[in-house]
């Protein structure tokens, strides 16, 4: 049996995991990859292998860096069926549109600049009817139930308590005669998390891929947010400014409308505060979360059952057409508007913080993870002046974040629950993180559970036999291998060059500082990219 990394691999984005065993193939999410220009311009590759050959896909939860290449695997000639939970489903059914439109949006406004300047045209990686053409494949299949999917390969989903409808994905293989078990994690979540159920223990495995996004830092208690939510808006609306929060449509705009919801409660909100959902498909996802309160926890299940309707409590406001959202750019204060994308790399947010962060008077806060290279990012790491459409704006606006929302497990519970498999591990395998976070967590599991830790290269693949593992190379020509280890070289330099700019805006200069960044351009040229 093989593994190979074909996203998520020292990076946070494009979770895609192939399997292979003597007779089929599958793979573990199809992600799009978002953050840096070097990162995202991996959408646009030729998949690494042929999509006609995957016999069917499983998927960990619905969002985009975990689904948004389903299109265009599809589109590629993928015929399989792709296997999730009900709300992952149903979530999936109206996110994978919507990324569709914002490719298509993407490129026609690209385009019209390349057309001015008489240059090629580009297409978009997918378009909405791309992705409505994939939808018929999915097919749900019930949490905490093993099924057998193909001749010698059984799965059974558990829940990851990450967002509405997340999996841990056990799968156990059976080749001659033996049987191996691996467990993908997902994105595990936090315990005690508001809504979604807490992660569920998984108490034997061969083989572990966990995911390492908070690796190396703890979060703030879950308790503490709701005070902090608190001091931030009233701060705002003390100085007659808006806030602003880019939220993710799946689970965050949830968390907040539940934090706001307690709020209101316990009479700490002014009802003369404005609050606004400006995301069509936050609104959507927020209608599929009502629907499905069985993946909900025991305190939110009990507040859904007392009112049939929790949200009109709230002075809540759907923008729902491009009209809506317009308006609200002359609503100068007493507002909160909640808008995607959660990175403030698409959609509505982006006219919102255009028009909001050169005002010293209004907030932006930051509830979410934000990938490096991304706009959200750079707000978080200090930047004076952004461009958003092309235009260059001053941040004069408060930059907030709050780690309590987190989605993810901190390193802590990634550690905890690792130990939790009780069972002898072959071999655990770091992905979705970047490179601090995987050092630290390898290291952490290494000295916690005493088991081999791996930290993959994007399209590295492994051989696994029973009761060893075996390191395999990629079999690709010799010019294929070149261009990926070139491709990688390029991507560390740029990143270390990133970071290290990065720190220079934040501190004084130093003697070396200009040999390292000659440096590490060189390298960056070594590798054929400028």
């Amino acid at each position: 049996m093989k593994i190979r990394f074909l996203g998520a691999a020292k990076t946070v984005t494009g979770s895609f995991f192939l399997v292979e065993t003597e007779k089929i193939r599958f793979a573990v999410d199809c992600g799009l990859f978002q953050g840096p220009k070097s990162i995202q311009e991996r959408n646009y590759l030729d998949f690494s292998i042929d999509p006609v050959s995957i016999d069917f896909l499983l998927l960990t939860h619905a969002h985009i860096d975990h689904i948004g290449l389903i299109p265009k695997l599809c589109k590629k000639g993928f015929r399989g069926t792709i296997y999730c939970s009900h709300a992952t489903e149903e979530l999936a059914s109206i996110l994978l549109p919507d990324s569709g439109y914002i490719q298509e949006s993407e490129i026609e406004r690209k385009n019209r600049k390349l057309k001015r300047s008489d240059q090629a045209l580009l297409e978009p990686i997918y378009t909405v009817e791309d992705s409505l053409q994939c939808l018929p494949q999915f097919r749900s299949l019930n949490m905490d139930e093993i099924i057998g999917l193909a001749p010698g390969i059984e799965v059974r989903l558990r829940d990851a308590g990450h967002i509405l409808g997340s999996c841990i994905v056990e799968i156990w293989v059976e080749e001659a005669g033996e049987k191996t078990k691996l467990v993908f994690s997902g994105d595990l979540g936090n315990n005690d998390q508001p809504i979604v159920k807490d992660p569920a223990v998984i108490e034997s495995a061969d083989y572990l891929i966990v995911e390492s996004t908070y690796g190396d830092r703890l979060h703030p208690q879950i308790g503490e947010r709701n005070q902090q939510l608190k001091e931030v808006i009233d701060e705002t609306m003390g100085k007659g400014g808006n806030l602003i929060i880019p939220a993710f449509a799946v689970e965050r705009t949830q968390d907040l409308l539940y934090d706001l919801l307690k709020l209101h409660n316990q009479g700490e909100l002014d009802p003369g505060i404005e609050i606004y959902i400006d995301s069509p498909l936050a609104i959507a996802t927020t209608e599929i979360f009502l629907k499905h309160t069985e993946y909900f926890d025991d305190r939110t299940r009990q507040f859904i059952e007392q009112h049939s309707n929790p949200l009109k409590l709230l002075n809540l406001q759907y923008s729902r057409t491009q009209e809506d959202s317009m308006r609200l750019n002359l609503k100068k204060r007493n507002c909160i508007i909640i808008s995607a994308s959660g990175m403030c790399e698409a959609g509505r947010i982006k006219h919102h913080l255009k028009h909001n962060l050169w005002r010293p008077e209004s907030t932006v806060l930051i509830v979410g993870y934000q990938a490096e290279g991304t706009l959200g990012r750079k707000l978080l790491d200090g930047e004076k002046t952004v461009h958003i459409h092309g235009e260059k704006i001053a941040v004069k606006a408060d930059i907030r974040s709050i780690e309590a929302y987190s989605a993810h497990a901190d390193r802590n519970k990634l550690i905890e629950w690792a130990q939790g498999i009780v069972t002898p591990l072959r071999g655990i395998f770091i992905i979705h993180g970047e490179d601090e976070a995987q050092r630290s967590l390898a290291a952490d599991l290494q000295e916690k559970t005493n088991s081999p830790v791996y930290i993959p290269e994007w399209l590295e693949e492994f051989e696994l036999e029973p009761g060893r593992l075996i390191l395999h190379h990629f079999d690709v020509s010799p010019t294929q291998s070149l261009a990926m280890e070139k491709t990688i070289m390029a991507e560390k330099a740029y990143l270390d060059l990133s970071q290290r700019l990065h720190s220079l805006f934040r501190e004084n200069w130093q003697k070396g500082d200009y040999d390292k960044i000659i440096e590490s351009l060189q390298k960056i040229e070594q590798a054929g990219v400028l």
